[in-house]
């Protein structure tokens, strides 16, 4: 986990900034704008991406705003780009999904993952720009995906962990229907200054309930859980060291109008008057690749960032499962990027892990 890889697994297209809710805790800064992407700006970056996609697996994640508010005549337009062996996923809040959604997403194999925060009443912050709860619409997109056999993923964001909520929501799942599920701790970034700090011993455990209403019935892949189990396992073998990669995956977030934000998506659109926008260069008048291979030399902030990483591995006895942590938190939450642990790090690294350990110490066989 030394500088940045050249060549990154997956990249981030931002087909427009709109959302057509306006969710309490969203970190973007113009969900309420219709910038849309130029098709240029995909073509840019699908003459870098299709060479990779040809030499291994690849995936394009559109990401807004809310991707479908683009309409499906843009994102079609987007897509054209982008060669055969290229997979394409969508985060999306569903509310827009229906039956010529789902044949979209049929004809261009695009891979579903829907943003809902469990039942009705843990969807609160789930409000359109009127202030009315967007659940049920969700629930109907959810239900023509399903209609149509399509698969879908599930993205959860917990605000306030509690006693008996993982078992409410890891059944929830269950019954909506989703093969994939990613539990996120509320963030303090972006537009979003709510505080994250909570009570140690209540995130510790609500990630070891988790667990354990996750082996009661394992039919979802729990992105945290199975990621912390995968960790424990190469900890016990002696096999911790190949974890993780070599370098960091540069995650380039392509915004609108074609800037490159690595590293984290949620820096993208914002600027500072030390740091500036960002971004590492725009797919317009750069190729991707040429914007990537010099992104750490040429991006100050990424210079910190890669301080800031070794100062986690010198200090930080978790660095092994987490990689030093994520560029956004540390700015976000401390102002700079050399700095080390956040509130981040704690809920959803080193608690997550902790949480892990504590449901098996408390579920361990007895000694013979």
């Amino acid at each position: 986990m030394r500088g940045l890889a050249a060549v990154p697994s997956y990249v981030v297209m931002q087909p427009t900034t709109l959302c057509n809710l306006d969710c309490t805790y969203c970190y973007l800064p113009f969900r309420a704008a219709d910038r849309r992407m130029p098709v240029s700006v995909a073509e840019a970056v699908a003459a870098s991406v299709n060479p990779w996609a040809a030499a291994g697996r690849f995936s394009v994640v559109w990401h807004g705003g809310e991707p479908l508010a683009a309409g499906r005549e843009h994102l079609a337009d987007l897509i054209a780009p982008f060669g055969p062996e290229v997979e394409h996923h969508v985060q999306t809040n569903a509310t827009l999904i229906d039956d010529d959604w789902c044949d979209f997403f049929t004809r261009h194999e695009m891979r579903v993952s829907v943003s809902v925060d469990g039942p009705r009443a843990r969807n609160g912050d789930r409000v359109n720009r009127g202030g009315q709860p967007a659940y049920d619409r969700i629930l109907r997109g959810v239900a023509a995906l399903r209609q149509h056999g399509l698969p879908f993923s599930a993205l959860a964001v917990v605000s306030r962990p509690e006693p008996g909520l993982a078992t409410e929501l890891y059944d929830y799942f269950l019954e909506l229907g989703c093969d994939v599920l990613g539990i996120n701790i509320e963030e303090t970034e972006g537009v979003n200054t709510r505080d994250n700090s909570h009570d140690p011993a209540a995130v510790t455990g609500f990630w070891a309930e988790l667990v354990a209403a996750w082996r009661r019935e394992p039919r979802i892949h729990l992105r945290e859980i199975e990621w912390s189990l995968r960790y424990a396992a190469a900890v016990l073998d002696n096999s911790a060291d190949g974890v993780l990669p070599r370098q960091l995956d540069p995650i380039p977030t392509i915004g609108h109008d074609g800037s490159v934000t690595v590293l984290s998506p949620e820096l993208a659109g914002f600027t500072d008057p030390h740091y500036g926008d960002f971004s590492s260069g725009n797919v317009l008048t750069t190729p991707l690749a040429e914007i990537l291979d010099g992104a750490a030399a040429a991006t100050p902030w990424v210079g910190e960032f890669l301080t800031g990483v070794e100062a986690c591995r010198a200090s930080c006895p978790y660095f092994g499962f987490c990689g030093g942590g994520h560029a956004a938190n540390r700015y976000f939450e401390l102002g700079r990027f050399d700095g080390t642990e956040t509130e981040h790090c704690r809920n959803s690294k080193i608690r997550l892990l902790e949480g892990v350990l504590e449901h098996a110490r408390d579920h361990q066989s007895p000694a013979a």
